[in-house]
């Protein structure tokens, strides 16, 4: 990716360090049972664990500036930019003002408004605090576990969990809740949060295509770069490596074909009309 040009984001809160953490607070069985099943990425707590319901984060967290020498939090940051830039006209060209998220930094746990952040959990983004959470060493665990290496992956992560930003924004998340709440057994409501990832992959493909139209940000492989991810993470590919075989019904994210066809959709098209996952009959 072509970033170096590009300005930082100020809506970083960098809590490495500041033991933000909650003691005395492992990883629960809840996180494991995420772990295995939405494995790692793309969380929204509030669907996904509901972890949201009576948990808020009532005290301050210490943050603080982005460290000069860190370029891994400068990436971050830069990407975060770029998705400023991107939704700010979109929102702008439909009469709207688009209100940025904040990205937390933070070491093995933190305090959200949506329970206890867990590195164990990946990026996600809580609509309690409307804020995206990331323990950087998940970019490791992406190149060692997920084979899924490069900058523009992990680009895609963070473009991804914005994507979820902007679901919560518009009323698209607290629609899918209420579906949730109101289908008639699990595999239903699994299939409401599957529509809603697919979404986000697809709006993170709708910020790629501006983003390189504007800047020129993409280089050669980057779009395979972000394609090996979406297929690395996709519910039947991470269910068959935690357990040998996957079962559809409990799939929360999509497929890897299902994730890669969204992303790809947005990408070409860069038209967010055309990220409808809720109203077509084939993913």
């Amino acid at each position: 990716m072509r970033l170096d040009d590009e300005r930082e984001s100020s809506n970083v809160e960098d809590r490495r360090g500041s033991g933000g953490g909650i003691g005395g607070k492992g990883i629960g069985i809840g996180t494991i049972v995420l772990a295995l099943v939405a494995m790692y990425f793309g969380v929204d707590p509030s669907l996904v664990m509901n972890i949201g319901q009576g948990m808020s984060q009532k005290a301050p967290v210490e943050s603080t500036a982005i460290p000069k020498d860190d370029p891994e939090a400068q990436f971050v940051a830069k990407v975060l930019a770029s998705t400023e830039d991107t939704w700010g006209k979109i929102f702008q060209n439909s009469g709207q003002q688009y209100p940025a998220p904040k990205l937390v930094l933070f070491s093995g746990q933190t305090p959200t408004a949506c329970g206890s952040g867990q590195a164990a959990m990946g990026p996600f983004y809580c609509p309690g605090d409307n804020k995206v959470y990331i323990d950087l060493s998940f970019y490791h665990e992406m190149k060692t576990k997920f084979n899924a290496p490069g900058d523009f992956a992990q680009a895609y992560v963070i473009a991804h969990e914005v994507g979820h930003h902007i679901q919560n924004v518009v009323g698209t998340s607290d629609k899918v809740q209420q579906a949730r709440q109101s289908a008639r057994n699990e595999a239903e409501a699994n299939q409401y949060s599957v529509r809603l990832e697919l979404q986000a992959d697809c709006y993170a493909g709708v910020w790629a295509h501006h983003a390189d139209g504007e800047n020129r940000i993409l280089e050669a492989g980057d779009v395979e770069e972000a394609m090996t991810a979406a297929a690395a993470i996709g519910d039947d590919a991470l269910q068959k490596q935690a357990q040998g075989y996957a079962v559809p019904d409990s799939f929360t994210h999509g497929t890897s074909a299902q994730r890669m066809r969204w992303f790809n959709q947005g990408l070409k098209l860069g038209d967010v009309n055309k990220c409808d996952t809720f109203n077509v009959a084939a993913l």
